[in-house]
């Protein structure tokens, strides 16, 4: 059953002197579409090479920007700081050339342990710059976890605050061979290897000559959030960039000149495909938060800033739902022409509640780790389905299929329920699993690539989120994926979130249960645990519905706000829990 059935398609009208969208006829932008004349859009390098930094920020020096504003920083303490285009390119020029002085360089790892400050995009900028490869790690994650992600990417050099090494990296510098150097963002550096990001950098030129790197460079390694297993490595290359700065434009409606503000935080795929590489080189203005979620917060940073184009996860949107409208009331939201929503399905009711609230719906857009780039996206220019992942993006060729015993695959037809499915290849697809050929292999098969999501794609070429291949419950014969059970509760009015798993039955081999948290103002109880249980029933059909219930005061989450539904049926069925280091509170 797709979300057609249960909510009306949302359409839009342009507000007084708002620009036109940038993908406006899109029928007519993918049967024209070119990833070659994509990439002609882009300057390039003079030998002919490719930089996501010379794209990013150079770029727009070179074309009579660098007095444009970058980054407006703000610090928890009420600080803010404006960064121009030629200011991020001086300072990136500073840190390559002390990577260099440093013997790093053409695919080296660089990692960045820091929360949101300006320090992390330099060193993400100079480390491509320089050739290296820049590898965000999380700030929140314990020392285990950092141990880990360091030795696996055998990082040579760490960029890290003076509170987080001696907290989380300090002890581990004995078991991590490789890390040579470490640099604080706010500390002096008085033991060996230890230095200051600042001072070292003042002591280099800010002038350097264009990168000497190629298209199929190393440039990103990601780790993956690890909502099913152990977290894996995924490598991109500087040829991503043209679908950073082109899905920027189409799918986000990115435009010189827009204040954008990405919450994604840095240490995962969103905060740097599209919290540094796709708005600076689509030439907007980055607003940087430093600060955890408050609702109000985010709102007044939403008129202060005049934010124009906004980009956050659902769980952030759910948070925003729990605060209640009272929160928004009252502030200027005119500045605002685009919101988006990613890292786990968009529910319907945050769709609508934005409608409702802010005046203009949440769009949700699908992609991965491993594709580096949005796939499918609802359009500014085109009408929103709640509930709906959206339309595949030009030059993305997506389709539901099944996996054969053979190794191939088979196309399924309209609302069938399969694997999400794309056709390789594109500039951001990932090149490599890192020290795991045959993991990487597994990902393939007859030209496509196998996403692990399961979905269904409606007659009008929508796609629908069903759940992941391992959080599909099978149910008296019925195969249901958990993301529509959660959307149907999280349509009543005390739900605040939901998370659903299924558990064994010796009748139907397994029952639905759902774990809900409430909003403020609605207490537990019996009665509203049946009245829960009905609610959804009257929605999905009693062979749908959860025949259990439980309230609890939260659910597990990783770091990056995805709901870990195999932690959920662990801790039911009292099984081993597993890797816990992407989740939120494991510090």
């Amino acid at each position: 059953m797709l979300g057609t059935t249960l909510y009306k398609p949302l359409d839009k009208t342009l507000a007084p002197r708002e620009p036109k969208p940038q993908l406006i006829d899109y029928e007519a932008a993918r049967a024209g579409f070119s990833w070659a004349a994509a990439r002609a859009e882009l300057e390039g390098l003079p030998d002919g090479g490719l930089n996501i930094a010379w794209e990013a920020v150079d770029r727009q020096v070179r074309a009579g920007r660098g007095d444009a504003i970058a980054l407006i920083w703000l610090g928890k303490a009420g600080e803010r700081q404006a960064i121009s285009y030629a200011e991020l390119a001086r300072s990136s020029n500073r840190f390559a050339h002390l990577l260099e002085r440093s013997g790093i360089g053409k695919g080296d790892r660089v990692c960045v342990l820091a929360g949101r400050i300006p320090e992390l995009f330099v060193t993400a900028l100079g480390a491509w710059k320089a050739g290296a490869v820049f590898c965000p790690l999380f700030s929140a994650f314990g020392p285990d976890p950092i141990r880990v992600r360091l030795a696996k990417s055998q990082a040579r050099l760490l960029v890290t605050t003076a509170l987080l090494y001696e907290r989380k990296v300090r002890a581990l510098r004995g078991a991590l061979p490789d890390l040579e150097r470490v640099l604080l963002t706010d500390g002096s550096g008085d033991e060996s290897g230890v230095g200051s990001f600042h001072a070292l950098l003042a002591a280099e030129a800010d002038h350097r000559p264009p990168p000497r790197t190629q298209p199929e460079d190393s440039a990103l390694l990601h780790f993956t959030s690890g909502t099913t297993g152990t977290p894996k490595g995924a490598v991109h290359v500087h040829d991503a960039v043209v679908a950073h700065r082109l899905t920027g434009r189409l799918a986000l409606d990115l435009r010189p000149g827009d204040i954008y503000w990405c919450t994604a935080d840095p240490g995962w795929v969103t905060g740097v495909s599209y919290g540094i590489i796709a708005p600076l080189a689509n030439g907007a203005t980055l607003v940087v938060d430093e600060a955890e979620f408050d609702a109000r917060r985010w709102y007044g940073i939403l008129e202060r800033e005049r934010v124009n184009i906004w980009y956050t996860a659902p769980t952030a949107v759910r948070m925003l739902m729990k605060a209640g409208a009272e929160a928004a009331r009252g502030h200027d939201f005119s500045a605002l022409r685009f919101m988006a929503s990613v890292g786990e399905p968009l529910n319907p009711e945050g769709v609508l509640w934005a409608q409702a609230t802010l005046g203009r719906p949440f769009h949700d857009t699908w992609w991965q780790t491993e594709t580096g780039a949005i796939m499918i996206a609802n359009y500014r220019s085109q009408q929103v389905r709640p509930g709906s992942m959206g339309r595949p993006f030009p030059g993305i060729e997506a389709a539901i299929v099944r996996r054969r015993s053979d190794g191939g695959v088979d196309r399924l037809g309209p609302n069938e329920e399969g694997e999400l499915a794309l056709r390789t290849a594109w500039p951001s697809l990932f090149r490599a699993y890192l020290n795991e050929e045959e993991r990487y292999r597994h990902c393939f098969a007859d030209g496509w690539y196998l996403s692990g999501d399961l979905a269904a794609q409606d007659a009008d070429g929508y796609f629908w989120f069903v759940g992941r291949s391992d959080d599909v419950i099978k149910t008296s014969g019925h195969l249901i994926g958990p993301f529509e059970v959660e959307s149907a509760l999280l349509a009543h009015p005390a739900v605040a979130e939901a998370g659903v798993i299924g558990i064994p039955d010796a009748f139907a081999g397994a029952i639905i249960k759902a774990f809900v948290t409430l909003k403020p103002g609605h207490a537990p109880g019996e009665s509203l645990r049946k009245e829960l249980i009905g609610f959804a029933r009257t929605r999905l059909g009693p062979a749908v519905a959860p025949r259990e219930l439980a309230f609890v005061p939260d659910l597990p989450k990783t770091r990056s706000g995805k709901i870990v539904r195999r932690l959920l049926r662990a801790q039911e069925l009292g099984l081993p829990l597993g890797d816990l280091s992407t989740l939120e509170e494991n510090d």
